[in-house]
């Protein structure tokens, strides 16, 4: 994967570029159509496609306490956008010094110098430079001085224009279904399991505990069916997940995901760095009055996420 994290990692001799431009985070819909948009000027031109994106969001930089929470971080955003269609990612370091380059200044540093642009891409709604000065028709007039076209196209993945904030407010409501629609594909965590408290092996339910990122979007608390997948091996199983901090039980205060695999209590996953898919919620988070109570209702859980994950 071609992952260039500053202008000075781009390669010198990188030839002529079609190059698509966004915050891209979760790579939904909508930036798989201005990504395949750009594959097929590319591919017509004979260019090498590169998405250019931020790290971190600009809005963490310039209103941290409004800044959203992440549906993907830097590197699996590379790699979606690479599966998207991308030959290479540039994400450009985001702080202060950027933010205060005007629309031309920006233009001129990454699209002429770096990256030799023959075309641009970029959502209808674009804006970029000091204080979002510039916009789509403002990089077409300094594209049309410079040597290369310029596309705005809508983010419509589907019925309606699909956006970041749409698949973070879906997640919100444990609308997982929802924001898979918005996505293409189910919603995902990834992280490395660790040992816990160990009370699911206690009740026979033993479980893979990732904890979650304060910076990394994940599903409101409850019981969701999905899947865990093990990156080393690539294996994949079907889950019951948990997100929450367990209030069956006092002391833990620390929130995390919880996979269950299903009927599978012979699987050593500390240390492994996993992806947990969400596929749909069963239930919200609930505290039971007594442990017998807890085990016949994750019973019931298993058992509705096997079905779900079969149909």
């Amino acid at each position: 994967m071609q992952l260039w994290r500053s202008l000075d990692e781009v390669p010198s001799d990188l030839g002529r570029t079609a190059v698509v431009i966004g915050n891209f985070d979760g790579v939904h819909l909508g930036h798989q159509h201005v990504l395949a948009t750009a594959r097929q000027k590319a591919d017509a031109q004979g260019l090498t496609l590169v998405a250019v994106t931020f790290d971190p969001h600009p809005m963490a930089v310039l209103r941290p306490e409004h800044a959203p929470t992440s549906l993907t971080t830097t590197e699996v955003r590379a790699e979606l956008l690479i599966q998207h269609g991308a030959d290479a990612v540039l994400a450009l370091p985001f702080d202060r010094d950027m933010a205060s380059w005007t629309p031309d200044e920006f233009a001129q540093r990454v699209l002429v110098d770096a990256l030799h642009a023959q075309a641009a891409v970029v959502g209808a709604n674009f804006r970029y430079g000091n204080r979002a000065a510039g916009d789509v028709t403002c990089l077409s007039d300094f594209g049309a001085d410079h040597g290369f076209a310029v596309e705005g196209i809508p983010l419509d993945g589907g019925p309606q224009v699909w956006s970041s904030t749409y698949v973070r407010t879906c997640l919100a409501a444990g609308d997982v279904a929802g924001a898979a629609e918005a996505l293409g594909r189910p919603y995902a965590v990834r992280g490395i399991v660790v040992k816990g408290e160990q009370r699911g092996r206690e009740l026979g339910f033993p479980t893979a505990n990732v904890p979650t990122e304060a910076l990394t979007a994940t599903p409101t608390d409850g019981v969701y069916a999905g899947w865990l997948t093990r990156l080393d091996t690539g294996e994949r199983y079907p889950a019951a997940i948990s997100v929450g901090v367990n209030p069956t039980f006092d002391g833990v205060i620390t929130r995390r995901v919880e996979s269950y695999v299903l009927d599978r209590t012979d699987l050593e996953l500390y240390g492994v760095e996993v992806v947990v898919e969400f596929v749909e919620r069963l239930r919200g988070m609930v505290a039971f009055e007594s442990i017998d109570g807890l085990i016949v209702q994750m019973r019931a859980d298993v058992d509705e996420a096997r079905r779900l994950l079969r149909a």
